[in-house]
């Protein structure tokens, strides 16, 4: 066995004992958002049954207003079964399920990278959330706070939280990602070629220059950083670092690995974390930025950083080791 495999073999452990509490962690957040929307009262006077009229859409970094004639339940009760339906195929493959997935890493069985989704998605979210607190522990060592927007209503707040990782993919990652890669490197012309190009980048474009495509990854996770305070509810400038390292993974976790587990991440980032905050909030009848400091929140960052710090062990190891064999072959 050689030192790669050895070291992967002694994070095999703690590495699936992580992630299949994340996962877990996960499942319960889908009643839990159902429960906010549908049951609580972060919303003041306004409910499920309030009507939306326009969602507000930030697309390639343009801002656009849909008309719609919907009651909030009903617009978030759909893109909920969106992600439920997402998160059962994420389960079941792309190849094996979570569960072989993790027996394979426990009984230290060779297997191919991407073997699930649900593995890859947890992974890179706790890379994504141990860089976001290293990034927020720097800049607030030499003066910068990440402020949010200003909140006008929690359950507003929430649904837009929820809606935005389908728009924000769609605008950022398989507009400026995938529709340029398409541009440069299709050879083929046929619509079910164009959809499969923009669903996964990688797997159907002959992309022999990767160098180009890891620019353009950058340059839009960078924009997508900038976004987060030219839009119109802005954060405070100390948001851009930390959005745009989010924007780079997630541009690269699209190009690589496809829409779905993107969609994910971002869903995990945005609605699984915000479902406890929120409900701490109501169940304790506590503000969201009192709910914030609650030892649970406190106890789920720590899960999440030490899942990240053992992912990007993972995730360097197994880099490292296919450099090895492109080496010997």
């Amino acid at each position: 066995m050689s030192n790669y495999n050895s070291l992967l073999h002694a994070f095999s452990i703690p590495y699936t004992a992580l992630i299949s509490i994340v996962f877990v962690l996960m499942i319960i957040s889908f009643p839990l958002g159902a429960y906010i929307v549908f049951n609580s009262d972060i919303g003041d006077d306004i409910n499920a049954d309030y009507p939306i009229e326009n969602i507000d859409l930030f697309l390639a970094g343009i801002g656009l207003q849909f008309p719609v004639q919907l009651e909030l339940g009903d617009i978030f009760i759909v893109t909920w079964c969106m992600f439920l339906i997402l998160f059962v195929i994420s389960f079941l493959g792309p190849k094996t399920n979570f569960i072989k997935t993790i027996i394979h890493y426990t009984t230290n069985e060779q297997q191919s990278e991407n073997q699930n989704y649900i593995e890859s998605i947890i992974k890179w979210f706790s890379v994504i959330i141990l860089i976001s607190v290293i990034i927020n522990f720097i800049q607030e060592s030499i003066g910068i706070v990440i402020q949010p927007p200003i909140i006008t209503n929690e359950l507003i707040q929430f649904f837009m939280i929820t809606i935005s990782p389908i728009t924000e993919e769609i605008g950022f990652r398989v507009i400026l990602i995938g529709l340029p890669l398409f541009l440069f490197y299709s050879h083929k012309s046929s619509i079910k070629f164009f959809f499969k190009s923009l669903w996964h980048p990688a797997r159907y474009l002959h992309i022999i220059n990767n160098k180009k495509a890891i620019s353009l990854i950058i340059a839009v996770g960078i924009f997508f950083g900038l976004a987060h305070i030219i839009s119109g509810e802005a954060w405070s400038v100390g948001k851009v670092s930390q959005a745009a390292a989010g924007g780079i993974i997630l541009g690269f976790v699209y190009y690589k690995y496809g829409l779905l587990p993107a969609i994910l991440i971002h869903w995990a980032t945005n609605y699984f974390l915000l479902s406890y905050v929120f409900a701490i909030s109501e169940i304790n009848q506590i503000s969201s930025t009192d709910a914030l400091s609650h030892s649970l929140i406190n106890s789920l960052e720590i899960i999440l950083v030490l899942s990240g710090i053992i992912s990007a062990g993972v995730i360097l190891l197994n880099y490292a080791n296919n450099r090895k064999k492109e080496l010997y072959t």
